[in-house]
């Protein structure tokens, strides 16, 4: 499996926002969004390591770190990520704890197998407009999401806020999973996207900034 960096932080988004991880960030991905923020890991002359799903596990095993972050790039095109996930199921990252698995996937790879025994916590992106992904959305990945998962909507404009709003109700998500709206740094004001967000009356939905990008350089690595 092709590694691009392995580290410790806090989750900068999501349910687990502010606790600590570990990191995997995997190589390559299918689309380019126009807003990524990991274009390095996606290059064809990226550097990385070769590690096999048993070398990752024991790295995460020796990290001691409950929660888990598989990442990318998008890491569902790695071909022995069921090995991985197997192999994560089975392990503890100390002798009390099982760690917290949870994927991070860009809304274009079928999630279905990966839904069976060793599944994971999804983060299921969906591109909006400015992101020029977003019809490669795999909509049939909505109905395999369950309540502990999550839909992020990357908003770089008012175009997209409305688009959210609008994937939101014709998928009925609120109820069926985490919802949250995250701006595109430096793109989108905020405090507009609140404004939005109470005109829409989105109850269920949140508003999540990057923290990783306020603790640190928003381009720094390892964090």
């Amino acid at each position: 499996m092709q590694v691009a960096e392995k580290f410790i932080s806090i989750n900068g988004e999501g349910t687990r926002a502010g606790e600590l991880a570990v990191f995997i960030r995997f190589t390559g991905c299918n689309l380019t969004c126009s807003y990524c923020d990991t274009v390095w890991a996606n290059e064809a002359g990226c550097t990385y390591e070769d590690m096999s799903p048993e070398d990752i596990t024991a790295y995460i095993k020796t990290a001691g770190i409950a929660n888990v972050t598989l990442t990318g790039g998008e890491p569902l095109l790695q071909k022995e990520m069921g090995s991985l996930l197997a192999l994560l199921a089975e392990s503890g990252c100390d002798e009390h704890t099982s760690p917290r698995v949870e994927i991070e996937t860009n809304g274009s790879v079928d999630i279905a197998p990966f839904c069976g025994k060793n599944r994971p916590f999804f983060t299921l992106d969906y591109k909006l407009p400015s992101s020029g992904c977003e019809e490669k959305m795999l909509t049939g990945n909505f109905s395999y999401l369950q309540a502990d998962d999550t839909v992020k909507l990357v908003c770089g404009s008012e175009t997209d806020l409305q688009r959210a709003y609008e994937v939101i109700r014709e998928h009925e998500l609120t109820g069926k999973c985490n919802i949250y709206l995250s701006p595109v740094f430096g793109r989108i004001d905020p405090a507009g996207m609140v404004e939005f967000m109470t005109e829409k009356k989105m109850n269920g939905v949140r508003l999540q900034l990057q923290l990783h990008k306020h603790i640190w350089h928003p381009e720094a690595r390892g964090v």
